[in-house]
């Protein structure tokens, strides 16, 4: 994989998007423009199913917003059990609606605040654009607790921003704490994680992890971060 990853393609994206079509016609259609635009422009998806086809593990998503995630795997034949879970309420519920609209099978939505405590699990986890809006002290207590839910063979797949001081960098920023203004996200940017610090984490914990720019063609400064519990490994 590289930095040219494609997202999905224009049928996929809209096929997705169709189900966040508002029930009248003259109904709301932020998330369907809204998930059409992201699927068809951020190659975030496209990342993350290679990232884990193959895996039968369950996987759990952190911060999964309105579910796109869950889409896109189904989309690509991948289905594994997934449950997402999040804070906004009001996502959580566009999530559910859209996933029954979709048909999709094997796919739960919990509303969860991390900040109060974490779910149970054990399998795979993924934190697409999240630990950015998390403050620095849970941000580590939320990686300690994932990788501890990491079953052998599992994989903890995270899409971040990096703190690497770049021109991508200091944009991504201002684009993060701009949607917090606009109140898409409940939070602003906190910390951009140090790409050698996660890494030294996860040796420690016994992880395979692999570093790879998920930035497509956009201006972000975003990477995929695949960190691998080795199937013969057992967690201390």
């Amino acid at each position: 994989m590289s930095g040219a990853t494609q997202a999905l393609g224009r049928s996929e994206a809209e096929a997705i998007a169709h189900a966040f079509l508002p029930s009248r016609w003259y109904g709301n259609r932020w998330h369907y423009y809204y998930s059409r635009a992201k699927l068809g422009s951020d190659p975030l998806y496209p990342g993350v199913i290679d990232a884990l086809r193959g895996s039968e593990a369950p996987l759990l998503d952190l911060g999964c917003g309105i579910g796109l995630l869950a889409h896109a795997l189904r989309g690509a034949g991948i289905v594994l059990p997934y449950r997402g879970v999040d804070n906004d309420a009001a996502k959580i519920a566009q999530a559910r609606r859209a996933a029954g609209i979709a048909g999709l099978h094997g796919v739960d939505f919990d509303l969860v605040d991390l900040a109060t405590g974490m779910p149970a699990h054990h399998g795979s986890v993924a934190i697409l654009d999240v630990l950015q809006f998390v403050a620095p002290q849970a941000q580590d207590a939320i990686l300690d607790a994932v990788v501890a839910m990491l079953a052998p063979g599992a994989k903890l797949v995270i899409r971040t921003g990096l703190d690497d001081g770049s021109g991508r960098a200091r944009f991504t920023r201002r684009v993060d704490a701009l949607s917090r203004v606009l109140g898409w996200m409940n939070a602003g940017p906190e910390r951009y994680p140090n790409a050698d610090a996660l890494r030294a984490r996860f040796d420690a914990a016994g992880l395979q992890s692999e570093f790879t720019p998920l930035y497509g063609r956009t201006p972000f400064n975003n990477w995929r971060i695949v960190a691998t519990r080795p199937v013969a490994s057992t967690i201390l």
